[in-house]
């Protein structure tokens, strides 16, 4: 007998506020959560339980408990499959990771194109267990595989004019039912400084809880860097372009008063529609303070000494 396990979060501690002081929107959200909070909607996406073998867990890892693998599989933001949390876990599936490549241009001295298999063989895949914050108000601890983003910009030399890097996610209508929805302008595009790119906490993931990434969560490969608000992870990567100038982002294009390029977790900076001082783990009952940078401060503070983050958010 297949027995099915809800999610073991209360609907009304991972709604975003603004949805659940909306009585209407909190009903209908709640019921979709519950009619979708079943394991078996999780064995759709492609690569559900191949072992990534052996790994290192990296000295840069956190020592915090994780969030259980069926609550990061299925509570998710990735517009390009649906708006609401639980629908990319529904409709991932259709996402085709193979073939897949991935485009290094721009300010480079050496552009190429590496096929997905070569591109995990850059560099010893690690596994990095990160503390991660939306800006919506909560947060997980999720172990990532992957490896540092410099191996790649290592590989193609950016040129002396490169100041930016900028990552461009998949937009394929075929397979993204999300993409009716003009919500953004696609296909999704985030971006970093170089030397954020470069910096030894930002990864590009193959993979989670050392299982290949599922769909839902942006396989085959997708953007992280722990400090910043999860919308700064694009996922399902097809291209990586080395820039002169800062790029125009997705979040940022679409909201400039809301969502700034650097997104860097702070809890003196709050959204317009609700306050970051503070956050809810998925999986437990109360809310936490949120930490600067999300509690790497030590690693990455240097990078904004001569910044206003009030002004740079």
């Amino acid at each position: 007998m297949l027995i099915r396990k809800p999610l073991d979060v209360p609907t009304s501690e991972i709604t975003p506020e603004t949805q659940y002081h909306d009585r209407r929107s909190f009903v209908s959200a709640m019921g979709g959560l519950i009619g979708s909070a079943f394991l078996p909607q999780i064995t759709k996406s492609k690569g559900m339980g191949a072992n990534l073998g052996s790994l290192e867990k990296s000295v840069l890892s956190t020592n915090e408990a994780t969030t259980s693998f069926s609550n990061a599989a299925r509570y998710n933001n990735y517009y390009e499959f649906g708006l609401d949390k639980e629908e990319p876990a529904i409709n991932a599936w259709r996402l085709k990771t193979r073939p897949w490549s991935i485009k290094i241009s721009g300010e480079c001295l050496k552009p190429q194109t590496i096929d997905i298999e070569e591109f995990l063989k850059l560099a010893p895949l690690e596994e990095r267990i990160y503390r991660m914050r939306c800006v919506e108000g909560w947060s997980m601890v999720i172990p990532w595989v992957g490896f540092p983003i410099k191996s790649v910009l290592d590989r193609v030399q950016p040129k002396s004019t490169a100041r930016y890097v900028g990552f461009f996610s998949k937009a394929d209508a075929s397979q993204m039912p999300g993409l009716d929805n003009p919500v953004l302008d696609w296909p999704y595009l985030e971006g970093l400084r170089l030397d954020e790119a470069s910096h030894p906490l930002a990864i590009l993931a193959v993979g989670m809880y050392g299982q290949i990434l599922p769909n839902q969560n942006g396989a085959p490969v997708r953007l992280i860097v722990p400090w910043k608000y999860g919308f700064k992870g694009g996922k399902s990567i097809v291209e990586i372009r080395l820039l002169r100038d800062q790029p125009w982002t997705s979040w940022a294009k679409a909201t400039p008063d809301e969502y700034g390029f650097y997104a860097n977790v702070n809890p003196s900076v709050d959204h317009p529609r609700w306050s970051q001082k503070n956050e809810l783990r998925i999986g437990e009952m109360s809310r936490r303070k949120t930490l600067l940078f999300n509690g790497y401060v030590d690693q990455v503070g240097s990078l904004y000494n001569q910044m206003d983050l009030t002004k740079n958010f």
